[in-house]
């Protein structure tokens, strides 16, 4: 077979399954170890034709699946791969971009800033932003808190609510700052009164939080994040997308003071994972924590790459199937 005609059938594999989604067990129907019991231990002597791996596909792997795309997914968040998503993913392999500087793939990042600035304005986020994307919300506040960290020297006190995602702590490890958990109202949003400050490098509030959809009082945080000379980062990875709706605009009140938001196209916004955005009204002191371009990585034109905004060198293409599906 040629590359052609196994496309052509991978291709044809993906849309019968979107087909018959309705008709799987949402949940995959083995047990721990079930399919690596399966499969052989070594790999093969010879190489065997793509259609084999789809035959495995159907007959071994789709029962150890858990069908997020399936209408009767309810759990975290589902349906994001939308057809003009996935076949963009397909052209973003067969591209195979590694945008590690601008030279290396001028498409890449230039429809990269194109996408995050359309993107912005479909939010209703300020103009002027700084925008990238990255895997996850989880490298995203890793990222922003890094920045704050190197903005406020002696500072290592990042304060954010008890309800606040766990990927804040966690970069709180990574980063070894101090994570201060401040209290909720009966609303489970964050107290600004209840805000201990003293030390801070950062703040982290969330609209949408993960386990109640609770939105903190971004607006009143910004006052005394601003007051305290303290980073403030907007963790709106859920619940961003919704406002691409004016009528839904309330919720946000406050966001386009922040010095730092995350939002997930592949939560709402109908992206297939991973694509996680991220603006900052201070690009500035993101490359001041992140920019470090060796001899190799040195070229002559007058331009910063993504790279220097972000801790890690590669990156995909994912850019491509975020500006098809706002297209399409």
């Amino acid at each position: 077979m040629s590359f052609r005609e196994d496309g052509i059938a991978a291709v044809d594999w993906v849309a019968s399954y979107f087909e018959r989604l309705h008709e799987f067990p949402v949940l995959a129907q083995v047990e721990p170890g079930e399919l690596r019991s399966r499969l052989p231990t070594s790999p093969p002597e010879t190489a065997e034709p793509f259609a084999n791996v789809l035959r495995d596909l159907d007959e071994i792997l789709l029962p150890a699946i858990t069908h997020w795309q399936s209408p009767r997914f309810f759990a975290y968040f589902a349906n994001t791969g939308s057809e003009p998503g996935v076949l963009a993913e397909l052209l973003s392999a067969g591209l195979n971009q590694v945008g590690i500087l601008w030279r290396t793939s001028p498409a890449l990042q230039e429809l990269e800033e194109l996408t995050l600035d359309w993107l912005a304005q479909l939010l209703g986020l300020p103009d002027g932003l700084h925008g990238h994307i990255e895997d996850t919300a989880s490298t995203c506040t890793m990222a922003a808190l890094a920045a704050a960290r190197q903005a406020k020297p002696g500072s290592r006190v990042v304060v954010t609510s008890e309800h606040a995602h766990s990927s804040v702590e966690k970069a709180c490890r990574l980063l070894e700052l101090e994570a201060r958990l401040a209290p909720v109202d009966d609303a489970f949003r964050l107290r600004p009164d209840a805000l201990d400050l003293s030390d801070a490098c950062a703040v982290v509030a969330t609209i949408g939080t993960t386990s109640t959809s609770s939105v903190d009082p971004v607006d009143t945080i910004a006052d005394r994040a601003e007051a305290a000379g303290a980073w403030l980062h907007v963790d709106a990875a859920y619940a961003g997308s919704a406002a691409v709706c004016p009528e839904l605009r309330t919720h946000f009140a406050g966001w386009e003071r922040a010095d730092s938001v995350v939002v997930n196209p592949h939560k709402w916004l109908l992206a297939p994972m991973d694509c996680s955005t991220m603006w900052t009204r201070r690009p500035d002191d993101l490359r001041a924590a992140f920019s470090l371009v060796p001899e190799y990585l040195r070229v002559s034109e007058d331009v910063v790459s993504l790279s220097e905004y972000s801790p890690v060198l590669g990156r995909r293409f994912r850019a491509l199937k975020l500006w098809a599906l706002l297209r399409c």
